[in-house]
């Protein structure tokens, strides 16, 4: 074979290798392609399988509900899990702004919801660390993540769902609105079980500082935070937070936002940190709970909790400092607690709510929720029934002997605590006379008293025994049941439910008052007139006498139960109607005084601060009660046996009766036949 023809097979050789080799490459390059494209269509599909934002609603982390009294002042804020209270972009500082962006996504105004830029420098740092080290969501990815994708999986297809995700936010929001709502939204870390989400929260439980005073120092500390809020806590991780805060300031640095010198500088400075106590503290705690449950009881527990609610209560701060001032004055008495409510007579509204106990030593509202026999003091419920019956009070008459003997339904009871002879309902009220209101309430009928207690107010159950008509109740009554109830007298007749909140402003505007505007008349004017009419007698003349109010009309009833061990005072004026109560909390132990000693000095004490400016007379009725004298002649009871004072009265023995007071013992609470009435 010749060279030339060795040579062009050779040539031949070297063309048809080198042909392979490209027909090698151009098939590889043709599969990196067809991958290429495959993988392509793959995110195409992937994308458009992400759901239109339009159609979803966005998750709401809600805001923490604020409680403030009647005259705006901040009661403090609903517990919850999550500590969350939004603010608008022109109260953030521009150092928190610019050091947010500078961390987290430094091409913020470039990109349209996605930084593909960020995306392959992020995983060229991943690739050359050996582990995942960067990340390459933007702010506006991390914020369609918080309002849209619960329980967000690491996996790609979420990462691409929530890409096209982020692109139509963007196509749809501004990028301050993107930026206000991330830092409203993102989680800036836990304490104390709970978290603070949004820059306002993360502000007050870090520094104790509203987001508007934050400085560099702390807008950068805060800044750091959202990638990893447990690593970077800086009550937890001091090290790391700071470590992580300076990295902050360089990004700022790096990007213009400060001086390289500055950032220097504020990295030298330690962490400023001030533990903030703004969501758990409370004013008025006892209140407060009472608010809250009134709250949860309408709105539901979530609304509450996360409802951004700012609800504006009854509590009158200079009539609530006053009750505090009273109870504080009185003398104490070992191991006894007072409690005191003050309801505004014409809408029901709670303005006072006090008690000697502390939070701190007892949850337990004492004023709100414990139920104390309220011995004479339920004597007015027997009293205004036999006026709307028709009783006049000047005119009807019973004996009044220290001791008698009834028998209704002919079960022999007998009752101590009279003055001999006859007395009018007038005196009877006034001296609080047993023996007189235990006729009365045989007379009038217990179930109508109990039915008459009921519509002015006491919720707690009755029984309907005619002990009930001195107090011998089994389950009743609150300080605030005795308040509202008494308050219906106050109002001529007209009852409203307790409340302790004036209006609910929600997030959006909306605003919601109480139901109980207009009220509920359960007696006429007239009815309550004369009752109050009565009852000022008490004051003037009667067991409370020395303790009314100067240059003010006022009307109440003493009480006091078996062995002295509740001790009562319950007044009103036209506008405002206060219990007190003194007792044990724990026990029936006996106490050294009675109503008209214990309880009655500290009603005058606070009505005298909060009643007496703007005194007035109860408005005369415009439906007059239609009365006439009533005479009991022993109708209503089989048998009836008066003693005169210093005798003593035979009790039959009927059984079943343990303490040997001639009635069942179940019949009624221990004690009325020995009160003394007061």
């Amino acid at each position: 074979m010749s060279m030339r023809s060795r040579q062009r097979r050779q040539a031949r050789t070297r063309g048809s290798a080198g042909k392979k080799v490209m027909a090698v490459l151009a098939g590889i390059l043709a599969i990196i392609a067809a991958a290429a494209g495959g993988l392509a269509i793959w995110v195409l599909n992937v994308a458009a399988d992400a759901p239109d934002i339009d159609t979803l609603r966005p998750a709401d982390d809600g805001a923490n509900t604020q409680v403030f009294d009647a005259a705006g002042n901040s009661l403090g804020y609903v517990q919850s899990d999550i500590l969350r209270e939004p603010v608008k972009l022109k109260q953030i500082p521009a150092d928190l702004q610019e050091a947010t962006i500078a961390i987290e996504d430094a091409n913020f105004y470039e990109h349209g919801g996605v930084d593909i830029g960020a995306i392959f420098r992020a995983a060229v740092a991943n690739v050359e660390a050996g582990s995942v080290r960067q990340g390459a969501s933007t702010i506006t990815q991390q914020l369609v993540r918080n309002l849209y994708i619960e329980d967000p999986q690491d996996t790609i297809e979420r990462k691409i769902e929530e890409a096209e995700m982020a692109r139509q936010y963007e196509e749809e929001h501004g990028k301050n609105q993107i930026l206000n709502e991330y830092l409203n939204t993102a989680t800036y870390g836990t304490t104390a079980g709970r978290s603070a989400v949004g820059v306002q929260a993360a502000a007050e439980v870090f520094f104790d500082k509203d987001v508007e005073d934050l400085g560099l120092r702390e807008s950068a500390m805060l800044a750091g935070l959202p990638q990893a809020p447990s690593e970077y806590n800086p009550f937890t991780n001091p090290t790391d937070a700071i470590r992580r805060r300076n990295e902050v300031l360089d990004a700022m640095a790096d990007q213009g936002y400060i001086t390289p010198a500055k950032a220097e500088k504020v990295k030298g400075a330690g962490p400023g940190l001030e533990r903030g106590t703004k969501y758990e503290t409370r004013g008025q705690p006892f209140f407060f709970d009472f608010v809250q449950n009134e709250l949860i009881e309408k709105y539901g527990l979530k609304t509450v909790r996360q409802g951004g609610l700012r609800v504006y209560t009854t509590l009158d701060p200079a009539a609530q400092a006053a009750a505090e001032q009273a109870i504080a004055n009185a003398d104490p008495i070992y191991g006894a607690a007072r409690a005191l409510v003050s309801t505004d007579a014409s809408t029901g509204a709670i303005i006072a709510m006090a008690s000697s106990q502390t939070y701190d030593t007892s949850q337990f509202n004492l004023a709100a929720n414990g139920e104390r026999q309220p011995g004479s003091s339920f004597k007015p419920f027997v009293l205004t029934t036999a006026v709307d019956q028709g009783m006049d009070p000047d005119t009807t008459t019973y004996p009044a002997p220290s001791t008698i003997t009834l028998t209704p339904d002919g079960i022999p009871w007998t009752v101590s605590g009279g003055g001999g002879g006859s007395m009018t309902l007038r005196q009877a009220t006034a001296n609080s006379v047993n023996t007189v209101f235990a006729q009365l309430g045989i007379d009038v009928g217990p179930a109508s008293f109990d039915e008459m207690a009921h519509r002015m107010g006491i919720t707690s159950d009755l029984q309907g025994v005619p002990a009930e008509a001195l107090g011998g109740t089994s389950t009743c009554c609150t300080v605030l049941e005795m308040s509202n109830a008494y308050a219906t007298l106050a109002n001529g007749g007209v009852h409203h439910d307790p409340t302790a909140i004036r209006r609910v402003v929600f997030p959006n505007g909306n605003v919601d008052k109480p139901e109980d505007v207009e009220g509920n008349r359960v007696i006429s004017d007239g009815v309550a007139y004369t009752v109050a009419d009565v009852m000022e007698g008490t004051l003037d003349y009667g067991t409370a006498a020395g303790y009314d109010l100067p240059g003010c009309t006022a009307a109440g009833k003493t009480g006091t139960t078996e062995l002295q061990s509740d001790a009562w005072f319950v007044g009103y004026t036209p506008d405002i109607s206060t219990a007190v109560w003194t007792g044990n909390p724990d026990a029936r132990t006996p106490l050294p005084g009675y109503g008209a000693d214990l309880s009655a000095p500290v009603w005058n004490d606070y009505m005298t601060a909060v009643a007496t400016d703007g005194c007035r007379d109860f408005p005369a009725p415009e439906d007059p009660a239609d009365l006439s004298s009533y005479s009991s002649s022993g109708s209503s009871s089989s048998t009836t046996t008066t003693t005169a004072p210093g005798a003593t009265t035979p009790v039959p023995d009927t059984g079943g009766d343990a303490n040997g007071d001639g009635y069942p013992d179940d019949a009624y609470a221990p004690g009325i036949q020995d009160g003394d009435g007061n």
